[in-house]
């Protein structure tokens, strides 16, 4: 399912126009976006939490030469399932 398909199914579900579930997506994710950005969680029970992951600096091999490269600190986004949705998944 990309964002299209996630949009389509939300205007059929709650009787929303295109548009309208369009902007609501939209406002779910930039949501999502900017918490994250500021560093903190965004729990959704039942479906999991959204956090953020600190990344230590490390030193990497280039495959091709082998040649060490130093790979700076950096924090990425971390997703954890809740256990409805595992449940689901099952």
């Amino acid at each position: 399912m990309n964002k299209a398909d996630l949009v389509n199914h939300v205007a059929s579900a709650a009787g929303l126009t295109k548009a309208s579930a369009g902007e609501a997506v939209e406002a779910v994710l930039a949501g999502i976006t900017g918490t994250l950005a500021g560093g903190n969680s965004v729990s959704l029970v039942g479906f999991g939490t959204f956090s953020v992951a600190d990344r230590s600096a490390r030193t990497a091999r280039n495959p091709r030469t082998g040649a060490p490269i130093n790979v700076p600190a950096s924090k990425a986004p971390k997703f954890k399932a809740g256990k409805a949705l595992k449940d689901a998944v099952k």
